[in-house]
């Protein structure tokens, strides 16, 4: 075959000289340089280049080597932070994930929490337009619009009187799905049946809640109620719940116990919360009645109470409801009210649903990461009296030792010092410390470390409330706070906790490295960088820490305390208190994600 003649030139390309390469390298740069500061390129790549460093700290040893220099005040800056996109991100609910796993009884929407190694170490930003919150009790009417722009709730639901956007602000009218002229007239007609007012009722749980209007319109009566939703498809129910002032929690019925101790709430109310209360054996009934106090009230509106086409479903509920025992007070409408009997229900009798008594070996309070029991509790499982009428009415609860104080030796000697302890401590911190209890600024409070509930019940003057945590690894008190008619739950602080960013204005904790060691041991099961991160990430920019324990843990929480972007101070005791103790109190800087270009 011939070959094809070409010029010398064609066959013999110029070699490239160093000079060619060195000025096509510069033309490249300069061109990359424009690209980087003059178009959106820019942003993009850096934002995606920060994002990698925070992922790059799922390395475990990169993670590790950064905690340590956190720890010993060697990371001269602030922790980085998260990605814009982050700003509602709950590790522990994160749809993402969840939505990978099983629908079996609701397991998907269970917590299910990455491992510390697999968790960005960052700290949380607060949303674009964000503004220190409206403050109480005005926000139990409205919010700021910019501190969590969802509409979905309000497009979906304000012909229900759930929510509306109204200029700058998210207003609630009060109402809900089974109440859409306000809670306000449906609480009084539950007033017909119940003893909604006189401090017989104190502690409410409101399952599948909304936006918590109800438990929002309880508060006047002087009930406190604990409202909780999964994080669903309308995203932000508790999260408007909480931005209101109002007890929230995110929280699924679905394959564990709930996170409360036995016979905890006087009045249980789901108001279309689409619980299929007699499924799975009735096993969820039987969960609610695990809750429930002797002598206490359950309330359920909607589906299938007398609702169209769930005839069986109602004659099932109705079924179960007899088996237990549990006395019909009234059937108004598409709402049923039931009393719990006083004392062990009517079991072992037969009944369809195969229910029976548990053994003695299950303990009732016993609630976190603990399967669900298709058993009915006894009453005689606790030891004490726990039925209404046979304790003392709301206030007189708050102040007597109940007899569940005795799950600690000298148990009513321990609750009656605690109560003079955190009347002391709170005194101090208010006269001494001048710290914003009492004032506009603080409403939602939480106590990571609770025992008897006592530093809540010093603050019960005040118009806020508390969520007493009571770490999971420790004595099961949290039935001694219900009893005192104050709410929490149990939690185990090596993991996040179940709530959004930006929920809570002061947070406080008794003896912090208390709640990373294995019990009776020095060994730490998790460490103070993290759990101080997530602290972060559920306090409010401007929001409060005060952290008390021996001078070498608050040294080093001071140190992690400048890295999560807080001004800390340190404090002596209150000059009445024993022991080596220091407090540190702490402020949340107000800081915004910036662009990567400025």
């Amino acid at each position: 075959m011939g070959h094809v003649n070409m010029p010398a030139s064609k066959r013999n390309p110029r070699q490239w000289t160093i000079l060619d390469i060195l000025s096509a390298v510069f033309f490249a740069l300069v061109l990359l340089f424009f690209l980087l500061v003059f178009t959106p390129l820019g942003d993009s790549m850096a934002a995606s280049g920060r994002q990698a460093l925070l992922l790059s700290t799922s390395d475990p040893r990169q993670r590790h080597r950064l905690v340590s220099l956190v720890e010993l005040g060697h990371h001269h800056k602030p922790i980085e932070a998260c990605p814009a996109d982050s700003v509602d991100h709950m590790p522990c609910e994160d749809p993402r994930r969840n939505s990978q796993l099983s629908r079996e009884l609701n397991w998907y929407r269970e917590r299910h929490c990455p491992l510390p190694d697999e968790m960005p170490l960052c700290l949380i930003p607060p949303p674009p337009g964000y503004k220190i919150p409206v403050q109480w009790p005005e926000s139990l009417h409205k919010i700021w619009h910019s501190n969590m722009p969802h509409n979905k709730i309000a497009d979906r639901k304000g012909h229900q009187g759930w929510m509306k956007e109204q200029g700058p602000y998210f207003i609630f009218p009060g109402g809900g799905t089974m109440f859409p002229d306000g809670a306000t007239p449906y609480i009084e007609k539950l007033g017909q049946y119940i003893p909604i007012t006189g401090g017989i009722l104190r502690t409410a749980l409101d399952i599948g809640c909304g936006v918590a209007s109800f438990g929002g319109s309880l508060l006047s009566e002087g009930i406190l109620t604990l409202s909780f939703a999964p994080r669903d498809s309308h995203k932000s129910q508790i999260q408007f719940a909480l931005e209101r002032g109002i007890p929230a929690f995110v929280l699924m019925l679905g394959t564990r116990r709930l996170p409360f101790p036995a016979f905890a709430f006087d009045l249980i109310h789901c108001s279309r919360c689409l619980i299929p209360f007699t499924a799975y054996n009735a096993t969820y009934f039987v969960e609610v009645d695990r809750l429930l106090r002797p002598g206490g009230y359950l309330v359920i509106s909607g589906p299938p109470v007398q609702w169209p086409k769930q005839d069986k479903e109602w004659a099932d509920l109705q079924s179960v409801a007899r088996a237990l025992c549990y006395e019909l007070i009234a059937v108004d409408g598409n709402t049923v009210i039931w009393k719990k009997p006083d004392g062990d229900s009517c079991l072992p009798n037969q009944n369809e649903f195969g229910l029976e008594s548990c053994d003695e070996s299950n303990d009732p309070s016993n609630a976190w990461y603990f399967k669900l029991r298709r058993c009915v509790t006894p009453t005689s499982s606790v030891n004490g009296e726990f039925p209404l009428g046979m304790i003392p009415k709301w206030p007189d609860r708050l102040t007597k030792a109940p007899s569940r104080a005795l799950v600690m030796k000298n148990g009513i000697d321990l609750f009656q010092a605690d109560t003079r302890r955190w009347t002391r401590r709170v005194a101090y911190y208010k006269n001494t410390l001048h710290l914003k209890l009492g004032t506009p600024a603080v409403r939602n409070v939480m106590d990571m470390n609770a025992f008897f509930g006592g530093f809540a019940a010093a603050l019960t003057s005040y118009p806020i409330w508390v969520m007493n945590v009571v770490p999971a690894r420790k004595p099961l008190t949290l039935g001694v706070i219900y009893d005192r008619s104050l709410i929490g739950v149990y939690h185990d602080w090596c993991e996040p906790f179940s709530t959004y960013p930006r929920t809570y204005d002061f947070i406080h904790v008794a003896g912090i490295e208390s709640l990373i060691k294995l019990p009776g041991s020095s060994k730490s099961r998790c460490n103070l960088v993290d759990l101080m991160v997530e602290m972060d990430r559920m306090l409010r920019p401007e929001g409060t820490v005060v952290i008390r324990d021996s001078p070498e843990v608050i040294d080093k929480v001071a140190r992690i305390a400048h890295a999560v972007r807080w001004m800390p101070t340190i404090h002596e005791k209150e000059p009445e208190s024993h022991g080596r103790e220091k407090i540190l109190v702490a402020t949340k800087m107000f800081w915004k994600l910036t662009s990567p270009s400025h």
